[in-house]
């Protein structure tokens, strides 16, 4: 019975230590990488989100899938806000869902990061939206996971978008839904001069990583992201090329936000405006790269390093 005992102590002894080495290597590896990002983890997210199928919004498979992101979301130790609306469509209203995910820091000032997590409505062929939609959901997850471990001067907003797609065809009605609903109720509430600055990731896992300058985006938001880029030496990805797009930080800009959009172009070949494989049966998984999703991430966190450093960097 001693020599049982003995012998069951001596391995809980040997797993403690396999721990505590295990959490000693990452941290030494976040020391020696303070913009580590898995993109292999993020791309996993990816994948998970595309097995529950095409997911327009009010679907049966984007309500699944939104309950999946809620439990990811608190096992990493954010609180979550469902921000629930019925949106008017081409096709008739139709219940919507943002996800407000929240990191308090010691300022109420927040740094917001978005992207949007439903797909585009499509009944000819069968759509997942791997890197649109997929991506940036499973972006923003990764990033749940890290920002918790470090103190942070802003509040972190990690804002999951319902209805960025249009139902039917892209006009300044039927699109952008979950966006123009969280700026409409945050000028309501008094609180949208909280918000310092957004970051917005789109199609960001293609395998041909292209980011363009937006032309909409904020001057300044702009100069840092692209600055940063260069110095991480991602220039071949994120090319100073002015592009103009529209996307789920219009709304923001439009109500005086800075915010900037980080957005995949170059998906696939093709002529569409976004790549061959934009809005496709081809915007699947096997075009989709997890390294595409580790450089955007490592742009992305040493931005907002460079901003929680550097609060007064806007203008």
């Amino acid at each position: 019975m001693k020599r049982r005992k003995a012998q069951r102590h001596h391995r809980l002894s040997v797993l403690a230590s396999a721990v505590l080495m295990l959490v000693a290597v990452a941290a030494r590896s976040r020391a020696a990488d303070p913009y580590a990002f898995n993109g292999s983890r993020a791309f996993s997210y990816l994948e998970k989100l595309v097995d529950f199928g095409q997911r327009p919004a009010g679907s049966r498979a984007l309500a699944a899938a939104r309950h999946w992101i809620i439990g990811q979301l608190k096992q990493s130790g954010w609180s979550v806000e469902r921000d629930a609306f019925t949106a008017d469509t081409p096709i008739g209203p139709i219940r919507m869902v943002n996800l407000i995910a929240k990191l308090p820091g010691s300022s109420r000032k927040v740094l917001m990061i978005a992207g949007h997590y439903d797909t585009k409505r499509f009944s000819k062929f069968r759509f997942v939206g791997a890197n649109d939609g997929g991506s940036s959901a499973a972006f923003l997850l990764e990033l749940a996971r890290i920002l918790p471990r470090q103190k942070h001067h802003f509040t972190y907003w990690l804002v999951f978008f319902d209805g960025e797609e249009a139902v039917r065809h892209w006009t300044s009605t039927d699109s952008l839904y979950g966006s123009r609903q969280l700026v409409a109720r945050l000028t309501a509430d008094g609180k949208l001069d909280r918000i310092h600055a957004m970051i917005l990731v789109d199609m960001v896992a293609g395998t041909h990583l292209v980011v363009q300058q937006d032309a909409n985006s904020t001057a300044w938001l702009n100069k840092l992201v692209f600055q940063t880029a260069d110095r991480l030496g991602y220039q071949r990805y994120f090319q100073k090329t002015l592009t103009a797009i529209d996307d789920d930080h219009i709304p923001f800009i439009n109500a005086g936000v800075s915010a900037i959009d980080i957005i995949g172009l170059d998906y696939g070949p093709g002529s569409s405006p976004f790549g061959g494989y934009w809005h496709t049966a081809q915007d699947t998984v096997q075009h989709c790269s997890p390294a595409s999703l580790t450089i955007v991430g490592r742009v992305v966190l040493a931005t907002l390093d460079e901003i929680q450093h550097s609060p007064r960097s806007a203008p």
